[in-house]
């Protein structure tokens, strides 16, 4: 997304868009990571996945912010995320957690998590996409299936 260059209905295409919108915020504040269900199963208390979720969207510019940014702007490409506007995380702090994710016993990826956002595709029809299981960008990029370490040099390049 970032290079703004990929296949649309097979063939290439290259994006004249000068902005990416990003979703970071939505998972570290709606409950879509493994560990918020995790913490709702072992402790049995709301309270501690609200703990959990103010924690991780604390980390997020630490964590993830200046990264994004670097990789979008060495594309030519300028960075948004609408789910760290302040009115966005000013209203979904006012929320307690059972109204942000309803982690289920099951586990069944794609129910449950970040509820408000599948919510809202229900809301405007997108049926298909208010139950599709979460899958991490490094997966669907398929980066996780590396030949080498990052700290090895590549025979490949």
């Amino acid at each position: 997304a970032a290079r703004g260059q990929g296949y649309l209905n097979g063939q290439p295409y290259i994006s004249p868009a000068r902005v990416v919108l990003s979703g970071l915020g939505a998972d570290e504040q709606l409950g879509g990571y493994t560990r918020h269900r995790n913490t709702l199963r072992h402790s049995g208390q709301w309270a501690a996945l609200g703990l959990e979720l103010v924690a991780d969207t604390d980390c997020i510019a630490r964590r993830n912010l200046g990264r994004d940014d670097r990789v979008v702007c060495d594309h030519g490409r300028q960075l948004r995320i609408p789910f760290l506007d302040e009115r966005v995380v000013s209203y979904i702090n006012t929320l307690p957690p059972w109204h942000r994710c309803q982690p289920t016993s099951e586990g069944l990826p794609g129910l449950g998590d970040k509820l408000l956002l599948r919510l809202l595709a229900r809301r405007l029809g997108l049926e298909a996409a208010a139950v599709l299981p979460k899958r991490a960008l490094q997966f669907g990029s398929r980066i996780a299936n590396r030949k080498e370490k990052g700290k090895q040099i590549s025979q490949r390049l």
